[in-house]
């Protein structure tokens, strides 16, 4: 059978990492100084790669569902942010929700909703907000031969289908939802006041 052409050079690094130990016998531990055979090393490479597998696609899918909003008019965008100083950590945001997707622990990639709710105003005048959150896990398993595989609850899930699913529940959370202006905050208060006072406006 003749050699996939869709190995890359990349794939290629650990045979001549092998190669050059070979050229010095005396090396210590080869197996353990190679890094393609680090159980720990591989999980993090594998959980880059598939955090931007996930990244790709929902910006793929992003990229078609905002084609329809006519530049906001229509509807909200879906907005995909990476998240400064990780790897590869990235959000999804909407009419203030956020779907966050991060490396939380060593093989282990967290799923959160996280969306806030302006409460009524403070007495200084401040809105307070009150995050409500749901999230989810999925962890990395490693087969005999140091394969990376991703599961949801001890089933092995799909980057397509896992992307799907959560972009079509991302869209139906954060649809209508919005922020209510200060001013309308404020209004709110000074009506909420009046009335207390017998003052019905």
């Amino acid at each position: 059978m003749a050699m996939s052409k869709n190995i890359l050079s990349t794939d290629m690094n650990w045979i001549s990492e092998l190669a050059k130990f070979e050229l010095n016998p005396q090396a210590p531990n080869i197996y353990q100084a190679l890094s393609q055979l680090d159980p720990k090393q591989i999980v993090e490479e594998a959980t880059v790669e598939f955090m931007q597998e996930l990244k790709d696609l929902f910006m793929a899918y992003a990229r078609v569902f905002n084609g329809y909003s006519e530049n906001n008019t229509k509807f909200s965008e879906v907005k995909i942010y990476g998240i400064t100083n990780t790897a590869a950590d990235f959000m999804l945001f909407r009419n203030n929700v956020k779907l966050v997707f991060a490396n939380s622990s060593h093989g282990m990639i967290n799923i959160s909703f996280i969306q806030h709710r302006p409460q009524e105003l403070a007495v200084d005048g401040q809105s307070q907000d009150t995050p409500q959150q749901q999230h989810n896990d999925i962890l990395a398993q490693t087969g005999p031969f140091l394969e990376v595989s991703w599961t949801y609850r001890g089933e092995k899930v799909s980057p397509e289908k896992l992307v799907k699913y959560f972009f079509v529940d991302f869209v139906r959370a954060s649809r209508g939802v919005t922020r209510e202006s200060t001013n309308q905050l404020l209004l709110k208060q000074i009506k909420s006041l009046l009335q207390s006072q017998g003052i019905n406006i």
